[in-house]
């Protein structure tokens, strides 16, 4: 449960967002989790809202009571809101304790770990198209999705197809989820994104380096690490003579940098026999036109030049002292000197330095 669940038709907004459009998209969710076995940290029923990125509040089994998690919001919102988010947190909290016991029934399970994870929410975009949503998992897999649209309820297996058919007989809790993907959920996204406008639609533009490092079969690999920017959405592609070069490059996804912001690397692996402008081409929201930053091979030669020519100064150096010892056996080298003894009765050697 987590980003995959993001609807594809958000992806489409963005993409546009990403060729110059304005359709920058945000988003409501609320993660609820069940565990059948809880312990130290790890309570048997939370519930944790979003806005973007951002943690607005939070509910444990324990605390039993929900908890603002950003300033904003508990500087704009009434006593009132927040009573009302704690009588929705208890009522869910009763209905997953039937819903733990009644889905070990459907799976035959009798003890052992299980866990229930739900995610509602919806998205709003710049041009005032919305998105909603609901799904949930058991044991890590897909168990029940809502359509809003179709207004029917999707089941992954045969356990979920019981719960469903018990469900479509109950012709309210769609009117239910459809009023508050609709009239609930938009509206409390857009007050908490003038209430945390200041975090939430700010614009930080990145910045990006590109370096190059050996890699096996005589490859270059080139990097890009693209750091500071925010909000998180952003694509960052090599290219060859100015063509994309997506497939052929890999990335370990987007994180976030520990200052509020984001940063991502991009690599591809190159011939350097190959003769081509390799460049980083990073598009984001902040920025009126992609950045390119382009890899300079002469700057990554100038270090292997540079040993390779110490190396051979170096073995002209020992080859010279070499022949010169030849052409001169009976001179001693620098360092120690050991001394015989002289007639005046000294035995043994001496060690003396020379000056």
């Amino acid at each position: 449960m987590g980003p995959a669940l993001a609807p594809a038709a958000a992806a489409g907004c963005w993409g546009g967002a990403l060729r110059g459009g304005h359709c920058r998209l945000h988003s409501r969710r609320v993660f609820h989790t069940v565990v059948s076995e809880p312990g130290p940290g790890l309570p048997w029923y939370s519930r944790v809202g979003y806005v973007d990125d951002q943690v607005i509040f939070n509910y444990t089994s324990e605390s039993q009571r929900v908890e603002p998690r950003s300033v904003w919001m508990a500087q704009n919102e009434d006593p009132e809101f927040w009573d009302f988010q704690n009588f929705w947190a208890q009522r869910w909290q009763a209905w997953f304790n039937a819903s733990l016991n009644t889905l070990r029934e459907l799976y035959n399970q009798s003890e052992g770990f299980h866990i229930i994870q739900m995610i509602t929410g919806c998205d709003l975009r710049e041009d005032n198209t919305t998105w909603g949503f609901y799904q949930d998992s058991y044991d890590g897999r897909d168990f029940l999705t809502f359509h809003k649209e179709t207004m029917t309820w999707v089941a992954a297996d045969i356990g979920a197809q019981i719960t469903k058919r018990r469900w479509d007989a109950e012709i309210g809790d769609y009117q239910h989820w459809k009023r508050y993907l609709e009239e609930r959920c938009i509206p409390w996204l857009r007050s908490s994104l003038e209430y945390g406008k200041e975090t939430l639609q700010r614009k930080v533009r990145p910045t990006a380096r590109v370096s190059d490092r050996s890699s096996h079969d005589r490859l270059t690999t080139l990097s890009c690490k693209v750091s500071g920017f925010y909000p998180r959405d952003i694509t960052v592609t090599w290219l060859k003579n100015g063509e994309s070069r997506q497939q052929e490059t890999y990335s370990e996804g987007i994180l976030p940098s520990g200052d509020g912001t984001y940063q991502t690397w991009v690599t591809m692996e190159i011939d350097p026999k190959i003769k081509a402008h390799y460049s980083c081409q990073v598009e984001h929201e902040s920025l009126l036109e992609p950045l390119s930053v382009p890899w300079e091979p002469s700057n990554s030669l100038i270090p292997i030049v540079a040993g390779v020519i110490t190396a051979v100064l170096l073995i002209g150096v020992i080859i010279g002292v070499v022949i010169w010892k030849k052409k001169h056996p009976g001179r001693k080298g620098d360092g120690y000197t050991v001394t015989q003894g002289n007639d005046q009765g000294s035995s043994g050697s001496d060690i003396s330095a020379k000056a």
